[in-house]
C-alpha cells in the first residue's frame, strides 16, 4: 500500500474561541477528505479543547503547534507533549522555521521534544526548510540534510514521524517552491530518510510554503510529496477542503 496523504492546517496565533469554533465545526460537518486521505488542524493552545469538542466523532485529528522536551515542571508558558494528548491531540508541530527563529530552536532541541512527542503518544511533524539566501548560496540540500541529522532520531518510524519540508522564504510570502524544485527536495529527503531509518521509505513528507487551493494539485502530484503543511489557506474551511480534495 501507498503512503497515505496527510494535509494538516497550521492556524499559528490566530484565532478566538467563536471563529475557531466555527471553522473547525465546518470542517467536521464536512472536511473534504476522501477514505486516503488523514486531515489535520493544529490550533493555538487556548483553541485545543474547544476545537477539540467540534472536531468529537468527525475524521479531522487535532494536532499541537509545539510541545516542551520535558513532561513536567517549572517551565512557564510551555505546554508538555503529555499536556496536548490529554487535550486529545494526536500531533504536534515541532521545529517550524517561525520558532527555529523567533525562539532560537536548534536541532538537538527539535530532536528532544519529538522524543517526547512519540513518549507521549503523539505524532511528531518535525520541520525543515532552507532560507533564501541558503538557497542562493547553493546551501539548500546541505541545510536541509544537516537538520534531518539533528532534527530527527535514529530509531523515528513512519507510525511515530513526519517530515514537513517548507522553503523559509515560501511561507506567508505567496512564492511557491516549482515543482522541481520540490521534487528535487522531496527526492533529497526520501534518500536520507530511507539510508539512515529502517522505516525511512514509509515516512510521510510533506510540503508547506503558500500552498493554494490554486496549486495544490499540481503539488500532490509530485513524485514524494505525501500532503501538505497549510497555513493561511488553512483559516478559511473552504480552502481548506479544496486542498484535502486535490488529494482524490
Amino acid at each position: 500500500m501507498g503512503r497515505r496523504k496527510l494535509i494538516a492546517g497550521n492556524w499559528k496565533m490566530n484565532g478566538l474561541r467563536a471563529d475557531g469554533t466555527a471553522l473547525a465545526g465546518a470542517l467536521a460537518a464536512d472536511s473534504g477528505a476522501g477514505s486516503d486521505v488523514d486531515v489535520l488542524v493544529c490550533p493555538p493552545a487556548t483553541l485545543l479543547a474547544p476545537v477539540a469538542d467540534a472536531l468529537a466523532g468527525s475524521r479531522v485529528a487535532l494536532g499541537g503547534q509545539d510541545c516542551h522536551a520535558k513532561a513536567s515542571g517549572a517551565h512557564t508558558g510551555d505546554v508538555s507533549a503529555a499536556m496536548l494528548a490529554d487535550a486529545g491531540c494526536a500531533y504536534v508541530i515541532l521545529g517550524h522555521s517561525e520558532r527555529r527563529q523567533d525562539h532560537g530552536e536548534t536541532d538537538a532541541g527539535v530532536r528532544a521534544k519529538a522524543a517526547a512527542a512519540r513518549a507521549a503518544g503523539l505524532v511528531a511533524i518535525v520541520c525543515v526548510g532552507e532560507t533564501e539566501a541558503e538557497r542562493m548560496a547553493g546551501r539548500h540540500l546541505e541545510v536541509v540534510a544537516a537538520q534531518i541529522a539533528g532534527s530527527v532520531a535514529d530509531d523515528a518510524t513512519a507510525a511515530d514521524t513526519v517530515v514537513a519540508y517548507e522553503p523559509v522564504w515560501a511561507i506567508g510570502t505567496g512564492r511557491t517552491a516549482t515543482s522541481d524544485d520540490i521534487a528535487a527536495m522531496h527526492a533529497h529527503i526520501r534518500a536520507l530518510l530511507a539510508r539512515r531509518l529502517a522505516s525511512g521509505g514509509d515516512i510521510r513528507i510533506l510540503y508547506g510554503g503558500s500552498v493554494k487551493p490554486g496549486n495544490a494539485a499540481e503539488i500532490m502530484a509530485v513524485a514524494d510529496v505525501d500532503g501538505a503543511l497549510v497555513g493561511g489557506a488553512s483559516l478559511k474551511a473552504e480552502d481548506f477542503r479544496a486542498i484535502v480534495r486535490s488529494c482524490g
